[in-house]
């Protein structure tokens, strides 16, 4: 079973969070407020990339 993972930070936004979780074919991230909807799935690398560019 996956597990899917949210920031600790969010736990005041309720369920309008991003999830992560590590997949065999990268990272895996879904919007938790539709679970079962579309999900991207990011190399590690591609991740790393996202993540960057976020935090600027």
């Amino acid at each position: 079973m996956t597990r899917w993972r949210k920031s600790r930070r969010s736990e005041s936004q309720g369920d309008a969070c991003v999830e992560v979780a590590a997949l065999p074919a990268g990272v895996g991230v879904r919007d938790s407020k539709a679970p079962d909807g579309g999900r991207l799935v990011l190399t590690a690398a591609a991740f790393r990339v996202l993540l960057d560019g976020l935090k600027r």
